[in-house]
């Protein structure tokens, strides 16, 4: 384990060593705040082995995806070449979408469309969408999906509800954002990403992968246990094909770019006040406003967008203000039972108790 700032911080040090016994194979925290920065890592880079695990390697960050694809979205907002109320149909005349479903309904899981990775409805009912779970996963796990593909499935499916009327959490949502951001520049989402965000901000670790299967080195390694043939198996699933989730959760970052990427939108530094205004406004189930989530804490209000996939995930937290900063990359054998979950739970509780509580009024 290491730390880079002048002052100690053991108890962070204490807090991933704990997580690490709770089940995560390998954790690297980054923590900014008034006190400087912090950096240190736990656990083991590899299953098996005794190498401590990087302190700012590549890692895939999930769902923490979608926080850049609202962020790109209202940067065209803001340019003027987007509307947050447009029909995505406009922008997507293809597909036959409900022209009542607007960019910012995508952005916010209001539209009512089916997840394509498969949906759990109120009476218990299980609907499935892609593999992402188990020996079938684990087999096609380099398989590629087209964007198109994801969301014809999900439209194959009835609307959840009355579009603008209920909240849904839905990764073919942020699949149709990105089309529409495609659409609007007539570039590719990570040639965007790179004009708008990546590149000004000096961001070197963050990529957006496409079909590619490769994690850039350095990285952590993770796994994925499963059933053959009534045999256990354990496989290292570091190279997997993410277009099975697509703009849901497919980019790779670090602990350093996340810091860098969340505290300069927090900080208004990507997107005017009115728009980052709009952004940070939740609605009322969980809320969830453009691409983050806004927690209460006993200190006040804290944004995030964290994200898990196979085996990897990342926490991105920010106060307000951008001024403190807690982003983390996770590895872990991850399986079809999600066993990490209530581990994956208490990480973020407990991470967010040490990092903000008592400190937001500061």
């Amino acid at each position: 384990m290491s730390s880079n700032g002048f002052v100690d911080r053991p108890e962070l040090r204490r807090t991933i060593e704990e997580l690490v016994e709770a089940g995560f194979l390998g954790i690297q925290l980054r923590v900014n705040d008034e006190r400087g920065e912090w950096v240190g890592s736990a656990g083991v880079r590899e299953l098996g082995r005794s190498a401590a695990p990087l302190v700012d390697g590549h890692f895939r960050i999930g769902s923490s995806t979608k926080s850049f694809v609202a962020t790109l979205a209202l940067m065209l907002v803001a340019e003027g070449r987007l509307g947050l109320d447009d029909p995505a149909a406009r922008h997507l005349s293809g597909f036959g979408l409900d022209r009542r479903i607007t960019v910012r309904m995508l952005l916010q899981h209001t539209s009512g469309i089916f997840n394509h990775t498969g949906e759990r409805y109120e009476d218990g009912t299980i609907v499935l969408g892609v593999p992402w779970q188990g020996k079938e996963w684990v087999d096609g796990r380099f398989r590629t999906y087209l964007p198109e593909e994801l969301v014809r499935l999900s439209l194959s499916k009835p609307l959840r509800f009355t579009p603008g009327e209920g909240w849904s959490y839905s990764n073919t949502n942020y699949v149709l954002a990105r089309l529409v951001i495609e659409k609007v520049t007539g570039r590719t989402f990570a040639e965007e990403l790179r004009r708008l965000i990546l590149s000004p901000l000096g961001m070197t670790g963050t990529i957006a992968p496409g079909s590619s299967p490769e994690l850039p080195e350095p990285h952590n390694h993770s796994y994925y246990h499963y059933a053959d043939a009534g045999q256990e198996r354990t496989v290292d699933v570091t190279r997997q094909n993410p277009s099975w989730v697509g703009a849901g959760g497919d980019l790779i970052s670090t602990t350093r770019d996340l810091h860098t990427y969340f505290s300069a939108l927090m900080g208004g530094r990507l997107l005017p006040a009115g728009l980052l205004a709009e952004m940070r406004a939740p609605e009322a189930t969980v809320g969830y406003g453009l691409g983050v989530f806004a927690q209460q804490t006993d200190s006040g209000t804290v944004f995030h967008h964290n994200g898990a996939t196979m085996g990897s995930a990342a926490l991105m937290y920010a106060t307000a203000d951008g001024s403190t900063t807690l982003t983390a990359g996770l590895t872990w054998v991850d399986d079809a039972d999600l066993t990490i979950a209530p581990a994956f739970q208490a990480a973020q509780q407990r991470l967010v108790e040490r990092v903000f509580c008592g400190t937001l009024g500061r």
